[in-house]
């Protein structure tokens, strides 16, 4: 999920016009987590295919990864990770039959291509949300609406009295020992609002599907999307006396970075990011994206069916370890919880075609994999995003993902319906989406576990859905106002396909 429902739909975040256009094996704990390997020769195979990414998901016991890491080169793999303690292999190859080759291995429980375009053959650099920036005149006006202690341009931010974070910030900031992973596409850390609150220790480039640690390597490069340093900044922005103010401001943040410089999120990248959270003290991840190129990944197809196994792996791992995984709904204005629905854009990095997809078998995923944290959007008005996913027993909780002004106006001093937050080279713009949402709830998670240090992910989550704002349905739900019914919302107050649980609390998390 880069824009959930766009062309390439990755990236949950819309253009500003709002245009629909994104039985674990475990080895022992002494296992090594991602061992850097360097494999015999391959026996003689074809090797004269396209270059393509692969995952091996192989079964537990200590010597199952050495005794596949042998069939991966006898095949013509090339490892280029091994996640043993989750029982992922990240392999190169050009055999044309690798995938259905290695399946046949003992110890391979699945394996799949995580592409259909070859590696370092995407040339699409459309990666711009389509943002619409602040004005001059707007930072003027906002900073004289300025009061007390807010920063200059909180008065814009309709989002955080919304779910009472402004309130929650009277009580407390949220505590330094707290880290939010932000696994997207990229963070600016040198911006002034995000700097103060940025651990490096933290943070890692993952797009190859190893860890990166290079200085700064987290970074979007010029011309990349500005997408995670937004939503950095909706969860953490400082509360400093410049621009804007996160939900949880007095967290650390970390960037994740995990989207190819052209805007493709792949599986051996995602399972990399939460691996990487897992074991650098992220307390909470936010993913605000689908894992390309499937929109849906079906698990009656040998290729996908191995991609949700990987991502699932890391995500429990992650849970596991102690991290809460938040995830975006997505963008398309889908009933995830319908007999059917009509994918239009896999797969997305080579020719998409359309498929009707049974939800129960096909997962947008990291979103809608279990233990996952799934949020819709609102508007400023509390109601349903126009453009957001939703589904009873899908979604968890809803949160302010923005939406069209005339849609949705936002009470003043605040005078846009989107999300302003953090971009890159310092500045702030707008921007509307479930991807906006998603950072909403990561943030007041990243309060709630200021508040409760020893509390688990699953007390974490629990203690979120009691606390959220219950919403009933609203149905009929007609946003444009043309008289047409737009979605059926489904279900009862405080458990529906819209809403969920309801508008998470953010003052509600804050206190004893």
């Amino acid at each position: 999920m880069a824009h959930l429902g766009s062309r390439r739909g990755r990236v949950l975040a819309l253009p500003a016009g709002l245009a629909l256009t994104a039985s674990l094996g475990f080895l022992p704990a002494g296992a090594a987590s991602a061992a850097e390997l360097s494999d015999a020769p391959a026996a003689a195979v074809a090797t004269d295919g396209p270059k393509l990414s692969y995952v091996v998901n192989v079964a537990g016991g200590s010597k199952t990864p050495a005794m596949v890491r042998k069939a991966i080169a006898a095949a013509g793999g090339e490892v280029v990770v091994s996640y043993d303690r989750i029982g992922v292999i990240v392999v190169h190859s050009q055999n044309p039959a690798f995938a259905q080759t290695i399946r046949k291995a003992p110890g391979v429980v699945s394996a799949g291509a995580t592409r259909t375009a070859p590696l370092q053959a995407a040339t699409d650099d459309s990666v711009g949300e389509g943002a619409q920036e602040l004005t001059p005149a707007e930072i003027k006006a906002a900073t004289a609406a300025a009061s007390g202690d807010q920063d200059p341009l909180e008065p814009l931010q309709w989002d955080l009295p919304a779910i009472k974070a402004d309130k929650a910030h009277e009580k407390t900031l949220g505590s330094r020992n707290v880290t939010v992973g932000i696994i997207d596409t990229g963070v600016d850390d040198t911006h002034p609002d995000l700097a103060p609150n940025f651990d490096a220790a933290a943070s890692a480039n993952c797009v190859s599907g190893k860890a990166d640690t290079t200085p700064g390597s987290w970074r979007p490069k010029p011309g990349e999307s500005d997408h995670g340093t937004h939503v950095a900044g909706t969860i953490g922005a400082a509360k400093n006396g410049i621009g804007v103010t996160g939900v949880a401001p007095g967290v650390k943040l970390a960037g994740i970075k995990v989207s190819t410089p052209d805007g493709f999120f792949y599986t051996e990248a995602v399972v990399c990011g939460f691996v990487w959270a897992a074991e650098h003290g992220v307390d909470v991840t936010n993913n605000s994206y689908y894992t390309d190129p499937w929109m849906f990944a079906c698990k009656n197809d040998e290729d996908q069916k191995a991609l949700i196994e990987a991502v699932t792996r890391a995500t429990r791992y992650a849970e596991k370890k102690g991290t809460v995984n938040v995830a975006a709904a997505g963008n398309s204005k889908f009933d995830l919880a319908a007999d059917s629905i009509l994918d239009t854009s896999s797969p997305n990095d080579t020719t998409s075609g359309d498929r009707v997809i049974d939800p129960k078998e096909c997962f947008i995923y990291p979103g809608m994999l279990p233990g996952m944290v799934t949020v819709s959007a609102t508007g400023a008005k509390d109601l349903k995003a126009s453009y957001s996913n939703y589904g009873l027993g899908v979604i968890d909780v809803a949160a302010p993902g923005g939406d069209k002004t005339e849609w949705q106006t936002p009470d003043a001093p605040a005078v846009n319906g989107r999300i302003l937050s953090t971009t890159v080279n310092g500045g702030y713009n707008y921007k509307a989406g479930t991807s906006m949402a998603s950072p909403h709830v990561a943030g007041v998670l990243a309060l709630l576990k200021s508040t409760h240090p020893k509390a688990s992910p699953a007390a974490l989550k629990a203690l979120l859905y009691a606390q959220a704002d219950e919403r009933a349905c609203t149905n009929p739900y007609d946003i444009e106002g043309d008289g047409t019914v737009d979605a059926v919302c489904e279900g009862e107050k405080g458990d529906n396909g819209f809403y969920g649980a309801g508008l998470v609390d953010a003052l509600d998390a804050v206190r004893k």
